[in-house]
Formats: structure tokens, C-alpha cells, sequence
């Protein structure tokens, strides 16, 4: 009766709170144990956002694919607590799923509160260290990839004048932020970096399309030719306004944005994107937990095992590859130490 209880409760709690719900196979929040699937629980934007959660959704795509595996999928809201995150993953949890990955980290400190409650189910935090014996902490080396967007704008400016917007100002998204900076003044120190931020700390800087686009259109007002944008879903505000100023440059986040459907308008003016490859830290979590032995620990996808990188989609930076493969190549030995500091 006691775990009945607790999804009812679940359940309630989650319409409460609105949650977004979308399920790919078995959506049951059924009582009795067992091998459900997936349970995938996004950030701000979820599934759509034509950026991070996307590629974390590709990822669960080629899993059902591949695997066979079922899934359900729940979606966190703007401006939530750690309550409404744990509630999320416990639905998942209690209703049989596994693993269970939180997209984002935002869900550290739930991952690490309910992973102790469901010892026999694994989970996985995507840009995140959690340490339990049930976890696989997901994280990127994102100052690379976007050290590689910085030579391509310092390569591609005409105006001496390229930008960079980050959804909030906390210290992952820095991290994108000092890498394209150095890019740009390894290449070129004469090209001027203004960098601008969405919010100080609201989770809104990730779904807020609107202020991207308008912070993008102050900066091409100001001479800005190429922006760099890495704020979810927010970032399809500043490819549009981009797109509507002859000779300037978008730089895309995480998914391949100049091939995403939903952004095809837009296309001509994306010069690359940096690819952020959350989709294979999922579907090698979800393969493990599949074959009976579940990553744990710190799984790093840096630039040398392909967890980063700089999509050519469009052929926009077809013109400069020979260097922007020398960049990669000096990264990947050790040459060029990226920070991931301000």
C-alpha cells in the first residue's frame, strides 16, 4: 500500500505542478516493478527546443531504435524548486523505470537525493558530478567545441565585432563563453568579444526566446556580425533576429541547428553549431543499464573522444576547415589547453 500511495501522490503532485508530458512507447505509471524503459526527464524547453534537450531526445530516439527500449518523457517548468525535480525523477523511479537521467544540471541535487531512495534503479545527470554507486554523472568539455566557434568567427567577421550570449551567468555557460572568447583572441586579437547574459540566475534564460532576440538585435545594431548563442531554446530568438541582417552570422548550440526542421527559415545565416553530444552520453548510459552493466562514475566527452565539435552542415565554414581542423587537432594532443574559467 505504502508504494501505491507514494506514485499516487506522485501523480497528483505532477499535475499540480503542469508538468509537460510527452511518452514515446509505455507511458504507465503502473505499481508494479519491472523493466518499464526510460524515464527521461528534461530541462526548461524539453523536448523541441531545437538545442540541448533535443540531443538528449536523439539520443533516446536511436536507443528505441536500437534497443527496443520504451520510454516516458516529463519536462520541468520555469522558476521550479528541488521539491518539483525530486517528484519528477521519483514518478520515474517508483513506477519502475530505469535508468532514470535527469537532462541538466539542474537535477544534481535530486539525482543525489533520490538515487538513495532507489538503489536498484540507475540514473544518469547530464552536466552534473554526482557521486553514488547507482549514478552516471554525464559532462562535456563544452570550452572546447566552443573554443572551435571562436576561430570560426574570428575567421568569418567582417566587422572585427563578434558576441557572445549565454542564457544565465552561472559557471557552465561561462564555460562556453571563455572557450569561444579564447578561440576568437588566439586567432585574431584585434576581433572585439562582447559577451551579454540573459539572466543572473533565473532557469527562464533557457526558454526565453523573446530577450535572446532582443540582446542579439541590440548587438547587431551595435556593428556585431557573428553571435555565438548558448541558451536552449532561447537562442532561436537571436538566430531569427540574425537571419533578418544581410552579411551576419549565427552560431548554433548543442544540436546541428542549420539541419534542425523547425529552424530551416533560418538556415542561411547559421554559420555552424557548436555540437554538444548529449545524445551519446544518453544512449550509453541507456545501452549499459540495457546489456546488465550500468556506467557509473564521471563519463567525460571531451573534443579527443568526439563528445564536442563543429558541425559543417551548409558548407559556410568549408573555407577556413584547414584551420579549424589544426585548432582541433592542437586540442586534442594537448597543444591548446582551453580554459573553462573567466
Amino acid at each position: 500500500m505504502r508504494r501505491v500511495t507514494k506514485i499516487v501522490a506522485a501523480g497528483i503532485a505532477s499535475a499540480a505542478l503542469s508538468l509537460s508530458v510527452s511518452a514515446c512507447g509505455s507511458s504507465s505509471t503502473s505499481d508494479t516493478k519491472g523493466d518499464k524503459g526510460v524515464g527521461l526527464a528534461y530541462d526548461v524547453g524539453g523536448r523541441g527546443d531545437h538545442s540541448f534537450n533535443d540531443s538528449a531526445a536523439a539520443g533516446l530516439v536511436k536507443a528505441e531504435k536500437d534497443l527496443g527500449v520504451k520510454a516516458k518523457e516529463l519536462t520541468a517548468n520555469n522558476n521550479e524548486t528541488e521539491s518539483d525535480r525530486e517528484q519528477r525523477l521519483t514518478q520515474l523511479a517508483e513506477a519502475g523505470y530505469n535508468p532514470v537521467i535527469g537532462v541538466g544540471f539542474n537535477y544534481g541535487n535530486a539525482v543525489t537525493a533520490i538515487a538513495k531512495k532507489y538503489p536498484k534503479t540507475s540514473f544518469g545527470i547530464v552536466d552534473s558530478v554526482v557521486t553514488a554507486k547507482n549514478v552516471d554523472s554525464i559532462v562535456f568539455t563544452e570550452e572546447q567545441g566552443s573554443y572551435l566557434a571562436g576561430v570560426a568567427a574570428a575567421l568569418k567577421t567582417k566587422t572585427n565585432k563578434v558576441g557572445f550570449i549565454g542564457g544565465v551567468n552561472i559557471p557552465l555557460i561561462q564555460k562556453f563563453q571563455a572557450g569561444f572568447q579564447q578561440g576568437v583572441t588566439d586567432t585574431n586579437p584585434k576581433v572585439k568579444v562582447t559577451s551579454q547574459y540573459l539572466y543572473a540566475s533565473s532557469d527562464k534564460g533557457f526558454n526565453d526566446p523573446a530577450s535572446a532576440k532582443g540582446k542579439a538585435q541590440g548587438m547587431l545594431d551595435s556593428g556585431i556580425d557573428v553571435i555565438y548563442t548558448a541558451a536552449g531554446s532561447s537562442g532561436n530568438g537571436s538566430i531569427e533576429a540574425i537571419s533578418a541582417k544581410k552579411g551576419a552570422w549565427a552560431i548554433g548550440v548543442d544540436s546541428d541547428q542549420y539541419a534542425d526542421p523547425g529552424l530551416a527559415k533560418y538556415k542561411a545565416s547559421i554559420l555552424t553549431s557548436v555540437l554538444k553530444h548529449v545524445n551519446v552520453g544518453v544512449y550509453d548510459l541507456i545501452k549499459s543499464v540495457k546489456d546488465k552493466k550500468p556506467l557509473t562514475g564521471t563519463q567525460v566527452y571531451s573534443l579527443k573522444k568526439d563528445g564536442v565539435g563543429l558541425s559543417t552542415s551548409g558548407g559556410f565554414i568549408d573555407d577556413i576547415k584547414s584551420q579549424i581542423d589544426a585548432a582541433t587537432t592542437k586540442i586534442a594532443n594537448g597543444t591548446i589547453t582551453v580554459k573553462s574559467t573567466l
